[in-house]
């Protein structure tokens, strides 16, 4: 029997999978799911006990949850990323490092083939497939559910007839969820104008008071909370926990797919948006208008190359280290009002805040210049206007 490693989360599509490609293709397949957060310790005993019903031959739960935030969502704070400045690439961001530790976990145990329960008709399909080609030429792909073009129907008879009886009623909504937020999809985010109802995000509103949280960045990243200390990805978890009573950080996002059709997706993200927000205003603060100005279109094309799945292209790596560098005087405190669906940014506290300089306030009062001179700069300024508009008069 050849090893195969199949990625698992448990669902129809890779329940298929697992059951279709050991009891009709012979492999002996060795289940692995990747924990970048949206695993709880009663769903990953729930998911494996699943695996072995279905006939894996070993399953394996991989915590990649500091390894997310290490090589990927820190950067995304650094660059203040929002998709079409909406979405914090919550799932797509983790399907990148999920690939990544499958496609090592099949080396490690010498398989030759690799599967995953991707349709043909999303994202995630490209994103697998190139990490896994990318890294691991020699090692073939298996995708049933694209292959076979099966319909969620056809998987539940097969199972069925092959001795698999669980309930596998499709919930209204589909919900995944993960260190860096939780996608929600239903009837209505394929349509183009209903909302997502209340009822439809995992987190309901449950403080009706409002509350203030100070927020400690420390070159570029949270390491703080109300003065309490933890690491970055427990930090995350915590101000979601405290967000999310709130109903803060749900939308719906409209985007271009990899494969050119457009897609729409509902989330709820407290944690990443206030995050964000609280972030790039404490870089307005303390970094220059030039940095600022590269930061952005840098920032975006770092989101959309990650998106897209060019994750191991070295281009990333290059615009990581200009990230990075970045974040050197991004330290300070940043105040935060919760209310019922939103938030607000109080104001900021930094010994960089540019703010600070005795040169002069703005709107107010100028130390550092002359009258005289600041008439003379403006007249600089002005000079190749003047003579655009000389040369071409109408």
């Amino acid at each position: 029997m050849e090893k195969l490693v199949l990625a698992y989360s448990g669902g129809l599509d890779t329940s298929y999978c697992a059951k279709y490609l050991s009891a009709e293709k012979g492999f002996e397949v060795h289940g692995v799911s990747v924990n970048t957060g949206g695993f709880t310790v009663e769903e990953k005993k729930a998911i494996e006990e699943k695996a072995y019903a279905l006939g894996v031959t070993s399953y394996t739960n991989i915590d990649a949850i500091d390894t997310f935030y290490h090589k990927v969502v820190k950067y995304l704070i650094f660059g203040n990323v929002l998709k079409n400045n909406t979405y914090p690439l919550s799932v797509s961001a983790e399907r990148i490092v999920q690939a990544i530790e499958i496609i090592n976990y099949a080396k490690k145990i010498g398989a030759k083939y690799i599967a995953h329960g991707s349709t043909g008709a999303g994202n995630d399909q490209v994103r697998f497939d190139m990490i896994f080609q990318i890294l691991a030429p020699g090692i073939e792909i298996i995708t049933p559910i694209r292959d076979l073009k099966l319909s969620r129907q056809e998987e539940i008879e097969y199972l069925k007839k092959h001795g698999v009886d669980m309930p596998w009623e499709k919930s209204k909504y589909s919900i995944n969820k993960g260190l860096w937020g939780t996608s929600v999809g239903g009837s209505e985010t394929i349509t183009s104008h209903l909302p997502l109802p209340e009822e439809a995000y995992p987190s309901q509103l449950k403080r009706n008071d409002a509350t203030k949280v100070k927020l400690t960045f420390e070159k570029g990243e949270l390491v703080k909370i109300d003065d309490a200390a933890d690491s970055q990805a427990n930090n995350i978890k915590k101000l979601n926990d405290l967000a999310s009573q709130y109903a803060i950080g749900r939308d719906i996002h409209i985007g271009d797919t990899i494969i050119g059709i457009k897609g729409r997706v509902g989330f709820e993200a407290p944690a990443p948006l206030i995050i964000i927000k609280a972030h790039h205003t404490l870089e307005k603060h303390v970094l220059t208008k030039w940095q600022l100005n590269h930061k952005d279109y840098m920032s975006n094309q770092y989101g959309m190359l990650l998106h897209e799945g060019q994750y191991l292209d070295p281009v990333m790596r290059d615009i990581e280290a200009f990230l990075l560098s970045s974040q050197k005087n991004v330290t300070g405190d940043v105040f935060v009002s919760l209310y019922p669906y939103r938030f607000m940014i109080d104001g900021i506290q930094s010994e960089n805040d540019l703010m600070n300089a005795f040169f002069g306030e703005y709107g107010e009062m100028n130390n550092g210049w002359t009258a005289d001179d600041a008439k003379g700069f403006i007249k600089i300024t002005s000079n190749q206007n003047k003579i655009y508009q000389h040369v071409n008069q109408e």
